[in-house]
């Protein structure tokens, strides 16, 4: 915001319609839309099942992609702002494929067997545990 406002006269800024924000956060970043609804924490989709959380990582990794090749598109040829955002929607992409990688390790950890061992002194008996 600092970079893409700096040197701009309040009457620049007004007309650009930033003046309510630059009013509230000066130079300061607010994360909101751009439509101007803030953040909250209930966009954060916690289901307490891992597949499901990761779903909705993958999800947002996507959503943030294609954001930042929208704003890409709707850019001039500027580089100091489409490189970055370049860097972003590419940070995206890797995201999403580690993400991609938890998932699979999560659904192969679940898709295995499950046995239990009830024989506590074979345990133990190599522990240097005083039995």
């Amino acid at each position: 915001m600092h970079q893409l406002t700096e040197g701009a006269s309040i009457e620049e800024i007004e007309k650009a319609g930033l003046g309510a924000y630059y009013t509230d956060r000066g130079l300061d970043v607010y994360p909101q839309s751009a439509g101007g609804t803030p953040f909250t924490a209930a966009y954060i989709a916690c289901k307490g099942d891992p597949i499901a959380n990761l779903q909705e990582d993958l999800a947002a990794e996507q959503k943030a992609r294609a954001t930042y090749e929208k704003l890409i598109d709707l850019c001039a040829d500027d580089p100091d702002v489409i490189d970055p955002l370049r860097f972003l929607r590419q940070r995206e992409v890797v995201h999403f494929q580690r993400f991609g990688e938890a998932l699979r390790g999560v659904q192969d950890k679940l898709a295995e067997k499950k046995y239990y061992m009830n024989n506590m002194n074979s345990y133990n008996n190599g522990c240097g545990c005083n039995n």
